[in-house]
């Protein structure tokens, strides 16, 4: 078993590519795209991965440099862009130049004998919340990691005051499994409790039809 993932960071086409999003590998050429992006303190309500004051540069340099380094640790952040072809939009779409950035994600906590990895730090710039995106970006990375690495459980974490995003996990079939309680403290000093959802490699083949079927009809 290898014990990075097989990535190609050069390849064209983009490495995880739909009808509405792909994927790349985060670049350092990235960075300076992403950086006004994540400058909303409403991605950050929850988590306060990063906080918007006169420290934030600092933050997301270090936030960013994390993203990249994570192959280091067998995972991988991803740059999430429209995948539009410059015609009206599909359903769940909204009108967006083709190759815009609208979010990040991450593959991380891999356990390659136990055929496990989280998916996670994912946000989206509010213009998509609730938009056919976030789906179609969770059914490319669930396909990947049940399909092309054959792992057996896919994990994701939110925090418990968050529940847009807990709805989120629900829709694309996550399962709750319980609540990690003070799990966690954020960089603001609050502690928070953690939710934790799987969907493991039994159940995939239903949850990807279903999931198909939304991004189909841009639910």
């Amino acid at each position: 078993m290898p014990s990075v993932f097989p990535y190609d960071t050069d390849a064209t086409p983009p490495f995880l590519k739909g009808q509405t999003v792909f994927l790349q590998p985060a670049r350092e050429e990235d960075r300076e795209l992403i950086r006004p992006l994540a400058k909303d303190t409403r991605l950050w309500e929850f988590t306060k991965t990063l906080l918007i004051d006169d420290t934030y540069d600092t933050q997301f340099d270090a936030y960013f440099d994390e993203a990249l380094r994570l192959p280091e640790l067998d995972g991988r952040a991803f740059v999430i862009r429209t995948a539009g072809d410059g015609n009206a939009p599909r359903p769940g779409e909204i009108p967006l130049l083709r190759g815009s950035i609208i979010g990040m994600s991450r593959f991380f906590n891999v356990a390659w004998r136990d055929k496990r990895l989280e998916i996670g730090h994912t946000w989206y710039i509010p213009d998509v919340w609730g938009k056919v995106y976030n789906k179609e970006c969770k059914l490319l990375l669930l396909q990947y990691a049940f399909e092309q690495l054959h792992f057996h459980r896919v994990e994701f974490r939110v925090a418990h005051q968050n529940i847009r995003s807990q709805r989120a996990v629900e829709k694309i079939g996550g399962i709750k499994e319980g609540v990690l309680r003070k799990f966690a403290i954020r960089n603001d000093g609050s502690r928070r409790d953690t939710v934790v959802f799987s969907i493991i490699d039994d159940e995939w083949p239903e949850k990807k039809e279903r999931l198909q079927q939304m991004v189909r009809a841009g639910l």
